[in-house]
C-alpha cells in the first residue's frame, strides 16, 4: 500500500479510504422495517481493508450504512458499528474521519454548525465511536444560518483541547474553502482536506482543485465510482438489486442523473477503454483518480464503498493499475464529448 500526505500536513493516509455511507445489508429488518448493517460481513471487511494497509475510515455522524436518506431514527447507527468493530484494533494504527453538521435531533439546535451544536455532537460522536480522539472532524455541508467564523472558532477550541487532530470540510463552495483556511491559519489550526464529489462522469467540482493546490488541501473524492455507474454494470439495464432499484426518491433521482443516452454511451466507451486494458470498469474509475491527482497537483484519495468482500478485493487491484497517459488522454476525450457533444 502507498500512503499520501493528506494536503500540506503530515497526516499519511492509504490511497483508498474506506467509507461507511454504504455497507453490507443485512437480509433483517429492525423494528421500522429498515435492514440492517450485516455487521459480520462488515467486520470481515474491515479486518481485509486494515490488513491490506488501508489506514483511513470515514464516516459521519447521520449515516446509518444502508438507509439514505436517513431519518432521525437511524442516524448515528454508522458510527456506533464502527465503534464496535474498530475496539480490537490500535487506535493510533488508522485515521478516523467523521463528520457535523446534519440534523440529529428535533429541536432547533438540533442541526447545524452552531457552536452549541459542534460541542454537543463532538461528544456524541466520541462516544458511538468508543474513542478519545477524531483525526479528521469535518463540516459536513454550508450552514448558512451561522457565522463561518462562529463555527471555526468552535473547531479550533476542539483541535486545542486534543479531541481533534485535523480539520476538514466537505461540499462548500470554492470561496469558501479559501475562507475557511485563511481563517485557520489566523486560529493556528490544521486545516488539511475538502471531501467532495468526483469521479470521471462528474466533475462540477474541479473549481476547487486550484483552492486545494494553494492552500495545501487534500482531496478526498466521495463516490468515485458514481454510484455504481462507473462498474459497467448498468450498460445492460439497471440491475436487480442496485441502488438504483431501492425504494424511494433517491434511486430515481440516480436513474435521471446517469441513465441518459449520452451518458450511457460515454460509459459504453469508458467500458471498451477498461477491456482494452484488461481491467474491470471500477478499477479504472479509480486509477483515473489517481491519476488525475498526479496531473493536478492535489493529493486525491477515492472514497469506496464496499458491501461485499469481493467489491473490495477488485477496489485494491485498481492500486496496481499503471493507467498511462496515453489511456488517460483517450479517457478525457470521451468525457470531452459529454461537455461538447460531437455534431452529427
Amino acid at each position: 500500500m502507498d500512503y499520501v500526505n493528506l494536503g500540506s500536513s503530515g497526516l499519511k493516509v492509504s490511497r483508498l479510504c474506506l467509507g461507511t455511507w454504504h455497507l453490507p445489508a443485512s437480509r433483517e429488518v429492525d423494528q421500522y422495517g429498515i435492514p440492517k448493517v450485516d455487521v459480520e460481513e462488515l467486520r470481515k471487511i474491515i479486518k481485509r481493508a486494515f490488513d491490506a494497509g488501508i489506514n483511513c475510515i470515514d464516516t459521519a455522524n447521520r449515516y446509518h450504512g444502508v438507509m439514505a436518506p436517513v431519518d432521525l431514527n437511524h442516524v448515528g447507527n454508522a458510527e456506533r458499528i464502527l465503534g464496535e468493530l474498530l475496539a480490537g484494533y490500535d487506535r493510533d494504527s488508522y485515521v478516523l474521519a467523521t463528520k457535523v453538521r446534519g440534523q440529529m435531533a428535533p429541536w432547533p439546535n438540533g442541526e447545524g454548525l452552531s457552536r452549541k451544536h459542534i460541542m454537543w455532537q463532538i461528544r456524541e460522536s466520541l462516544r458511538r465511536l468508543r474513542t478519545d480522539y477524531i483525526d479528521l472532524y469535518q463540516l459536513h455541508a454550508p450552514d448558512p444560518s451561522t457565522p463561518l467564523e462562529e463555527t471555526m472558532e468552535a473547531m479550533a477550541d476542539l483541535v486545542h483541547r486534543g479531541l481533534v487532530h485535523y480539520i476538514g470540510a466537505s461540499n462548500f463552495s470554492a470561496d469558501a474553502y479559501a475562507y475557511m483556511a485563511h481563517l485557520a491559519r489566523e486560529l493556528h489550526v490544521p486545516f488539511i482536506s475538502a471531501q467532495e464529489l468526483y469521479n470521471w462522469l462528474e466533475r462540477q467540482n474541479e473549481d476547487k482543485l486550484p483552492v486545494a493546490r494553494r492552500y495545501g488541501l487534500g482531496l478526498l473524492a466521495y463516490s468515485p465510482l458514481a454510484q455504481g455507474f462507473l462498474t459497467g454494470k448498468y450498460l445492460s439495464g439497471v440491475p436487480e438489486g442496485s441502488r438504483a432499484t431501492r425504494p424511494g426518491d433517491l434511486s430515481k433521482e440516480l436513474v435521471k442523473r446517469y441513465l441518459t443516452p449520452e451518458r450511457l454511451k460515454a460509459l459504453q466507451e469508458f467500458h471498451e477503454v477498461a477491456a482494452d486494458l484488461g481491467v474491470r470498469d471500477s478499477q479504472l474509475a479509480l486509477a483515473w483518480l489517481l491519476k488525475r491527482s498526479e496531473e493536478v497537483g492535489v493529493p486525491i484519495v477515492p472514497i469506496i464503498g464496499v458491501s461485499r468482500l469481493e467489491q473490495l478485493e477488485e477496489d485494491l487491484e485498481a492500486l496496481s493499475v499503471k493507467l498511462s497517459w496515453d489511456a488517460y488522454k483517450r479517457l478525457e476525450e470521451i468525457y470531452a464529448t459529454l461537455v461538447n457533444p460531437r455534431k452529427p
